[in-house]
């Protein structure tokens, strides 16, 4: 038993000293290596690509899918961004028109102060009445009165309506005017004489006021001339752009004529008005012998 623990005690140490001299002679400095290292090396290399390369194939895998995503993100960021940048686009084009019709209405209002203008914002428009009425924000309390003249920069777009209340107040637009509601106008000339006539009507086809002619000059109404309220009624004050003449046509009697006159100001646009409240109102009839409103 003893002699037997005695070998195997031997068999240890020499297998300790063998690999003690493999080590060493393993380190040592040499130009080149054994056919066994050489297998030894090329052994551990081969299994180390053989599992590095699907490693290095589902890590890319996993990476692809991250870049995908991390993508994804940033566009969606971006997308928004540019919607946040064309809604700020929108609103400051809003505002810039917004800011020059102010403008243009605060001018108009300084070369009317011989009057008192009185500024109005349209508040609502009946879809069922869209072409012939507005609500705007002020009332009687403003000094609003029944047939004040309703004009924005660029003319006149109707008068304050019947039973104004406090608060707000009903406008007429001149594309619901009939007989029964009319203004007194005229195209005037520097050379010949005016020609006078009444806005009593609008034509929804031509999307055109109706401009009868009372009394004419010795010279026919040309395309683009321009028709301005005339004040004889007392009610509205007078050179009040309404519109410009396109076209001249006599009734089926061949007895008075009609022009279509296309409106200066935008009905279908509006935002900020002014009425005009004229100081001085005399209830007189033109001189043909009809109110200017009825």
């Amino acid at each position: 038993m003893k002699i037997l623990q005695k070998k195997r005690l031997f068999i240890l140490l020499i297998g300790i000293i063998v690999l003690v001299a493999l080590i060493g002679y393993s380190l040592q400095d040499r130009d080149e290596t054994t056919t066994v290292e050489q297998f030894i090396k090329d052994t551990v290399g081969w299994a180390q690509n053989m599992i590095h390369t699907p490693v290095d194939y589902v890590t890319g895998i996993f990476k692809n899918i991250d870049d995908v995503r991390n993508t994804y993100e940033e566009n969606k960021r971006l997308r928004e961004k540019v919607a946040e940048y064309k809604t700020l686009q929108y609103d400051v084009q809003e505002l810039q028109e917004e800011n020059a019709e102010l403008r243009e209405t605060l001018e108009k209002s300084e070369s009317i102060r011989e009057y008192a203008p009185i500024q109005a914002s349209v508040i609502s428009r009946s879809p069922e009445r869209w072409i012939e009425q507005v609500t705007i924000n002020k009332g009687t309390q403003d000094g609003i009165k029944e047939n004040m003249a309703v004009i924005t920069a660029e003319g006149m777009v109707g008068k304050v309506g019947d039973n104004p209340s406090k608060f707000t107040s009903t406008v007429k637009l001149l594309t619901g005017f009939d007989q029964y509601n009319r203004i007194s106008a005229t195209v005037t000339r520097d050379d010949t004489d005016d020609v006078v006539g009444m806005i009593e009507g609008y034509d929804e086809e031509s999307d055109q006021l109706l401009f009868r002619i009372i009394e004419e000059s010795d010279d026919d109404l040309e395309e683009g001339e321009l028709v301005l309220s005339s004040g004889m009624g007392g009610v509205f004050p007078s050179g009040l752009p309404i519109g410009e003449v396109k076209e001249v046509k006599p009734d089926q009697y061949g007895l008075t004529r009609t022009a279509f006159v296309e409106p200066v100001a935008d009905m279908y646009d509006l935002n900020n008005v002014i009425v005009v409240d004229r100081e001085e109102s005399v209830d007189t009839a033109d001189e043909t012998g009809e109110d200017e409103t009825a």
